[in-house]
């Protein structure tokens, strides 16, 4: 399950991130990477140990978490402190797949998320682009809204030919492990919307309520 949602960062808060990088200091984005992606990865990174690489992260995963969509969709369990990535021209990002395991304490990570700092009139290429059964798709979105697609996905950044692309990347660990059962927990929750907003609290909106209740208990791992 992919999806895009948004303006999951309000305008106040893109304009305090996009404040933040403002004469910031980047540094290679291969200090991040692991032994296979450092072949494939040309990017730039805000050290972790920047305070604006803090204040930066805190507001995106603050965004992330009371975000209802997000919430519905990966169920969260724990965020993995996320990336601060700038792409200049001719910088991009080779096919790779993210770790299945990061930090210390180990998170297992379920989902990645890009929210996109940069507008797409902000730069020319740089397109997230992922590896999927169907073929290949691309995603160019708004600043302030992300895409959010599950961990195990080949994917990559096109080279950057005009601009700079400011984008925050991180990951999910969810409540739920089985990118199956997620899917299927939000679709009930997107039905149980979807009749409320026909039938306000009816007896299938109850009904349906009741389902997803138990089947979060029954399925998530806290």
């Amino acid at each position: 399950m992919i999806l895009c949602i948004e303006s999951v960062l309000a305008e106040a808060a893109l304009d305090t991130v996009r404040g933040e990088l403002v004469g910031a200091t980047f540094e290679s984005g291969r200090r991040t990477a692991g032994w296979a992606a450092q072949s494939v990865k040309n990017n730039l990174q805000l050290p972790g140990a920047d305070a604006a690489h803090a204040r930066i992260t805190q507001i995106v995963v603050d965004a992330m978490s009371t975000h209802e969509i997000v919430v519905a969709a990966a169920l969260p369990r724990a965020f993995r402190p996320p990336l601060v990535s700038r792409y200049e021209i001719g910088m991009g990002y080779g096919m790779h797949v993210d770790d299945a395991v990061m930090g210390s304490p180990p998170m297992r990570t379920d989902l990645s998320y890009t929210v996109f700092i940069s507008g797409p009139s902000d730069y020319d290429g740089g397109e997230l682009v992922l590896d999927m059964p169907e073929g290949e798709h691309s995603y160019k979105l708004e600043a302030g809204s992300v895409v959010l697609y599950p961990s195990t996905t080949l994917h990559r950044v096109d080279p950057v030919s005009r601009g700079v692309r400011n984008v925050v990347v991180g990951w999910i660990q969810s409540l739920v492990a089985d990118p199956r059962l997620r899917e299927a927990l939000f679709d009930l929750y997107r039905a149980r919307r979807q009749v409320f907003e026909r039938e306000g609290k009816s007896e299938t909106f109850d009904l349906l309520s009741k389902t997803h209740s138990n089947l979060l208990r029954a399925f998530c791992a806290p």
